[in-house]
């Protein structure tokens, strides 16, 4: 056998993948977004709430960071397009975009 061959015979063809380049820029966006260990808290603690939202100022409180740093991640997040927030009187409720986490699952998967 020629180097060739032995190159084209050891494995079976690539299959395609699901992602574009230009998605493969917008998921790893979110995944830098997500890569900050506090963020991640925060949307845990947003998901498991049994209405599926959370007040900011719940955060501040249950987590032990301070406003500030919640704020800042709070707003993170919501600009990647992972949070939906409404303000109701003087405080800010988040919610996690379902979407935007199963289409990160369907990525992974």
């Amino acid at each position: 056998m020629t180097p060739l061959q032995l190159s084209t015979s050891c494995c079976p063809p690539l299959l395609a993948g699901n992602l574009t380049a230009a998605d493969a820029a917008g998921v790893a966006g979110l995944f830098r977004v997500l890569g900050e260990p506090a963020r991640l808290l925060l949307l845990s603690s947003i998901a498991a709430q049994p209405g599926g939202e959370v007040c900011a100022c719940e955060l501040v409180e249950s987590l032990g960071l301070s406003q500030p740093t919640v704020s800042h991640h709070l707003k993170v997040m919501y600009e990647a397009g992972l949070l939906t927030k409404e303000r109701r009187g003087t405080w800010i409720y988040y919610r996690i975009v379902r979407e935007q986490l199963a289409f990160l699952r369907k990525v992974l998967g």
